[in-house]
C-alpha cells in the first residue's frame, strides 16, 4: 500500500495513495484506531460555550458519545456520556446547565466532576459504589487550544501543544501569527454541516492543494487571483494570499465594513491564511473573521464536515451585524470542493486507480500527508 515511487526517478512526479486506502474497511478501522484514536481531535465546540459552572454540551467523537461539563471548581472535563449502570445515554440534550447529572433510566446520579453521587434503592451496596472512582463516569482527556476544545482517547497522550503547535510552527515558522487572531475571544455566528460522500483523506488532500482552484473555484480565485496559478500557500512557510485590489473584504460581494479582528497588525490586513491541522481540521484566517472546518469520518465513503464562521462578539452584538455575505463565499467553496471529492470517491475502487494516481510537482507537498497516513497505519513509506 506504500506510495509507489517507481515513476518518481526524475524527482518530478509522485504517486498518490492506492485506491484501496479509500475503500477498505480494514484500513478505515486502522485509521480510527491509530490516527483518530491517538490524536487530539477538535469537537466543534469552544470554551466560551461552557464558561460557567454547571454548563455542559454533548457531542460525538471517534464513535463515542461525549459529555463535556464545567465543574463547580471551574475545571472543564470530558466524559463518555454513558451511565455506568446499564449503559444508557446520560444526557440527551445538546447543551444545558445542571447541578448534577441524573440518568433517565434508573436515576443513578453523577456530580459535575463525573463522580457517582447517588444510587437509588441500593442501601446494601451504596457505600461501595458512591464516590468510588471505579464507578464514576469514564473520563476522556480534554485540553483547550486557542479556545477550542480538543479530546484525546489514548491512554497517555502528548500535550495538545506538542501536536498542534508543532504544525503551526511548520506553517508560519512561529506561533505569534495565529495568536494574533485571538480565536479564544471569537464566537460562532454561523455553523453549517455537510454530508460528503467521500473518504476523509480525499477532503484533506483537496484542501492542501490549489491545482484545482482555477477549474472549480471562480469565487475564490476572483477574491485571490494568485490562486489561479494553481500554487497554493500552505506548503510555503508564512505565506498568505492577497485580496484582489478593489475588494473590501473576503465576502461574496467583495464588500465589507467590519474592522480587523483585535490583535491583528497592519500587515495582516487583506491577507488570507489557510492551514491544515492533521488529522482533520482546517483553519482559515481572514482579517475580520475566522473559518474552522473539522471532519468526522463516518465510513470509507462518507464524512461529515462541520464548518464554523467566527466573528468578534462585539461586532455580532451590533444591530446591523450580518455575516451571510462572508459565509456565502466559503460555503460555495465548500460545496465545490466536496463535489470534487465525491467525483474521486466514485472511482477509488476502479482498476484504473488500483496503484493510485499522480501528483504533478505543484501538488508534491500532499505526499507528506500520504506518508503521515501510511506511517500511522503501519504501512511502508518509500
Amino acid at each position: 500500500m506504500a506510495v509507489d515511487q517507481s515513476v518518481t526517478n526524475k524527482g518530478k512526479i509522485r504517486s498518490t495513495l492506492k485506491g484501496e486506502l479509500y475503500t477498505s474497511p480494514e484500513v478505515f478501522e486502522l485509521e480510527k484506531k491509530n490516527i483518530f484514536g491517538e490524536s487530539w481531535l477538535f469537537v466543534g465546540h469552544y470554551e466560551n460555550e461552557v464558561a460557567e459552572p454547571g454548563q455542559y454540551i454533548t457531542t460525538r467523537a471517534n464513535d463515542e458519545n461525549i459529555l463535556i461539563a464545567r465543574g463547580k471548581d471551574g475545571v472543564l472535563r470530558a466524559f463518555l456520556n454513558v451511565c455506568r449502570h446499564r449503559g444508557a445515554t446520560l444526557c440527551s440534550e445538546h447543551s444545558g446547565k445542571a447541578g448534577i447529572f441524573r440518568c433517565p433510566y434508573h436515576s443513578w446520579s453523577y456530580g459535575l466532576d463525573g463522580s457517582l453521587a447517588g444510587v437509588p434503592k441500593s442501601s446494601e451496596c451504596r457505600e461501595e459504589l458512591v464516590n468510588n472512582d471505579t464507578y464514576g463516569l469514564e473520563k476522556v482527556h480534554l485540553q483547550t487550544w486557542h479556545g477550542m476544545i480538543w479530546l484525546n482517547f489514548s491512554e497517555n497522550p502528548k500535550s495538545v501543544e506538542e501536536q498542534l503547535d508543532t504544525q503551526i510552527m511548520e506553517r508560519f515558522g512561529e506561533l505569534e501569527t495565529l495568536g494574533r487572531y485571538q480565536i479564544q475571544n471569537l464566537k460562532v455566528a454561523h455553523r453549517k454541516e455537510y454530508d460528503v460522500k467521500a473518504n476523509w483523506k480525499l477532503i484533506v488532500e483537496n484542501f492542501q492543494e490549489c491545482y484545482h482552484c482555477s477549474a472549480i473555484h471562480p469565487e475564490l480565485t476572483a477574491a485571490f487571483p494568485e490562486f489561479k496559478s494553481g500554487i497554493g500557500t500552505q506548503n510555503q512557510v508564512g505565506l498568505g494570499a492577497n485580496l484582489q485590489e478593489g475588494l473590501d473584504a473576503f465576502s461574496i460581494s467583495g464588500k465589507g465594513t467590519r474592522p480587523m479582528l483585535k490583535g491583528l497588525l497592519p500587515e495582516d490586513d487583506r491577507i488570507y491564511y489557510g492551514m491544515t491541522i492533521t488529522p482533520h481540521v482546517f483553519i482559515n484566517l481572514t482579517p475580520d473573521h475566522v473559518i474552522i472546518h473539522h471532519i468526522i469520518p463516518i465510513g470509507t465513503d462518507r464524512s461529515i464536515v462541520i464548518c464554523d464562521w467566527l466573528f468578534d462578539p462585539e461586532e455580532m452584538a451590533k444591530p446591523d451585524f450580518e455575516p451571510m455575505d462572508a459565509v456565502e463565499l466559503f460555503h460555495r467553496v465548500n460545496e465545490q470542493d466536496f463535489e470534487a471529492c465525491q467525483w474521486c470517491q466514485d472511482n477509488m475502487g476502479s482498476k484504473a486507480y488500483k496503484n493510485g494516481g499522480i501528483l504533478v510537482p505543484i501538488e508534491n507537498h500532499v505526499s507528506r500527508f500520504y506518508n503521515y497516513v501510511l506511517e500511522s497505519i503501519g504501512e511502508e513509506v518509500e
